[in-house]
């Protein structure tokens, strides 16, 4: 052993033993590694830095894009209430539409995105269904887990391992080379969620702490009968004239909140500005404190058809029109003058609809009512705006959001322009035509095109800890193969197995990979373990592919500990676990996932 191999390994050593205590972050342990590397003589400070110009480091940032993007438009929340429907009631169909659902999601996007979203809907189901939550998270983050073996973009383990195959100058794999196996693992892990259920979850642990509602909020402002639908005919008078011009409905003590009007995907929701111009076939959504009497009147005399309420307040616009309780400080500079002085719905664009003089609901219209210190004014608008409002602290205080905010989908109406971009990535990838990462960036202009996201929100959305993590470990694989670090642990795999069948190699390299991924996580053992696969494979005169799959399998069962992948985390706190509960559940999946794969590789993939 040289002395370079040496300090490499002592390095290697220390960055293992740092990822298992957690301490620094290991996106932190990462960058110390690749300051640390080149002072070893292994490598240079180029190739320290050559995980930056990695494609895979950019397609996985990519990704983190388009995901965020099928957030903001609404087609998770969809498919959440998909499950919702179709579950019916029955907790054995509940568990197979969610794993499913999460699967097909997480084939696409990033596992640890998709289960950061389906908490909350996990959560919403519990509360309603009554189910343990305890019996709905394990199979949230198993079926995230498995669906990581089904696309080659659906973890990032599997790019690792096919950017190995690559610099090692073999053929990498294709889109849907994972599938053949990934598909009967995740039929397994259903079954078994299905039967580990039972040691999961109790009824102490089934209900999440409540949280205030829309529903609340109507009832104790006393807003019930306030909603009023009025649509413009062809003939109206108002039809033509801006916002600003119908001060009479102000007058008649009534508050526009949005204007419904037909667009290119059906019926759009208009938030308008006192320029916004009003056209026929529009429909006011108007929060309106008078009497029927006048509201007949007004139809009237402006040629406006009424249409019958939904019962509960514009419930079905929820995704777009949110409310929030705002509290007005002593200090602040609105105390003294009127919601009409204070131009709110031209500054904030939101609708004040209510207001408190202590606790105590104000029973008339609030336009010209005097803020006092301590008052609380209940807003009406875009969810966007509501959420500005946290900015504004010296003014006023965002007190409350209801439990609707969490569903939120700001781009809703632009979802078919997602998923139509969406389906244009997935067919680049899997046609060939141009390689993945310009494919996903291509998606990402057309989705920025498109408003489907913003450059804040994309920012916003990468996971930078994930790919600061493979750009610091990266380089190790240069510097084991270098050092002969990587031949040195391929011969002492082959001494261990001597003249062992291919199987039962298989099978010992699924187990070291999965064993090393109880201690960091699945991304670095795929960087570490994709060399060793590979020389393997070629001292073996074997399919380095078939040995490539095996790791990619191996890193992808973090099922056994809590820290072994952060999709776990993420259902330790609401499903209420303990680390016996993972491994309770995961040896038992991880057994069942080493049998099917060193079943199907060698004869999918024949060594």
């Amino acid at each position: 052993m040289t002395l370079e191999l040496a300090l490499v390994l002592a390095l290697l050593c220390a960055a293992v033993v740092m990822f298992a205590m957690n301490r620094p972050r290991m996106d932190a342990v990462a960058v110390i590694m690749m300051v640390a590397l080149p002072f070893t003589g292994a490598i240079t400070l180029q190739e320290s830095l050559s995980g930056f110009a990695d494609p895979n480091v950019i397609l996985i940032g990519a990704l983190f894009v388009i995901g965020e993007a099928l957030v903001r438009t609404g087609v998770t929340k969809g498919l959440g209430d998909w499950v919702i429907a179709r579950a019916a009631g029955s907790e054995t169909r509940l568990i197979v539409f969610l794993m499913l659902s999460v699967a097909a999601l997480s084939a696409i996007m990033s596992s640890t995105g998709v289960v950061a979203i389906f908490v909350p809907v996990v959560l919403r189901i519990a509360r309603d269904s009554g189910i343990p939550v305890g019996r709905l998270m394990m199979p949230l983050s198993v079926s995230a887990l498995t669906a990581g073996m089904t696309t080659l973009v659906a973890t990032p383990p599997n790019l690792v391992l096919h950017g190995e195959l690559v610099r090692s100058g073999h053929e990498g794999f294709s889109f849907f080379a994972f599938t053949p196996f990934g598909l009967p693992i995740l039929l397994v892990a259903i079954l078994w969620m299905l039967v580990a259920r039972r040691f999961l979850g109790s009824a102490d642990g089934a209900a999440p702490a409540e949280r205030r509602h829309l529903g609340d909020w109507v009832s104790e402002y006393g807003l019930a009968g306030h909603e009023a639908r009025l649509r413009l005919g062809p003939a109206s008078l108002l039809a033509g004239r801006p916002v600003s011009d119908t001060g009479l409905l102000s007058s008649q003590g009534m508050t526009i909140l949005a204007i419904e009007r037909r667009g290119l995907f059906g019926a759009e929701l208009v938030h308008p500005t006192a320029s916004t111009r009003l056209r026929p076939g529009d429909i006011l959504l108007l929060d309106a404190a008078r009497s029927e009497v006048d509201l007949a009147a007004l139809c009237s005399r402006w040629q406006l058809e009424k249409l019958p309420p939904t019962g509960d307040y514009f419930a079905d616009r929820v995704s777009d029109i949110g409310m929030a309780e705002v509290m007005i400080p002593a200090t602040s500079p609105l105390v003294g003058q009127s919601v009409v002085d204070l131009r709110f719905r031209s500054v904030h664009n939101l609708a004040v609809v209510a207001l408190k003089h202590a606790a105590h609901p104000l029973t008339t219209p609030v336009a010209d009512e005097k803020l006092r210190g301590g008052d609380t004014l209940l807003v009406v608008g875009p969810w966007r705006a509501i959420r500005r409002l946290s900015g504004r602290q010296r003014e006023m205080i965002l007190l409350d959001l209801p439990g609707e905010a969490d569903d939120v989908a700001p781009e809703r109406r632009r979802a078919p322009a997602a998923l139509a971009v969406l389906a244009l990535v997935v067919g680049l990838m899997i046609s060939g035509l141009v390689s993945n990462v310009q494919a996903a960036l291509v998606g990402c202009l057309l989705l920025g095109l498109f408003r489907c996201i913003d450059m804040r929100s994309a920012l916003g959305s990468i996971r930078w800890d994930t790919l600061v993590l493979i750009v610091g470990m990266l380089p190790f694989s240069i510097a084991l193969q270098r050092t002969g670090g990587v031949d040195l642990a391929a011969e002492a795999l082959i001494g261990l197995l001597g003249d062992a069948g291919p199987r039962m190699i298989l099978s010992a390299l699924f187990c070291v990979t999965a064993v090393l991924g109880l201690f960091i996580s699945n991304t670095a053992t795929a960087v570490l373990m994709a060399p060793v696969a590979v020389a393997l494979a070629e001292r073996l005169d074997s399919s380095p592919q078939a040995f490539a799959m095996i790791v990619a399998l191996g890193a992808s069962a973090a099922f056994m500990t809590p820290v072994a992948s952060p999709v776990n985390m993420l259902v330790v706190g609401p499903g209420n676990y303990r680390f016996v509960d993972f491994v309770k559940v995961g040896v038992p999946l991880t057994l069942f996932c080493l049998v099917v794969s060193v079943t199907l590789v060698p004869l999918i993939l024949p060594l």
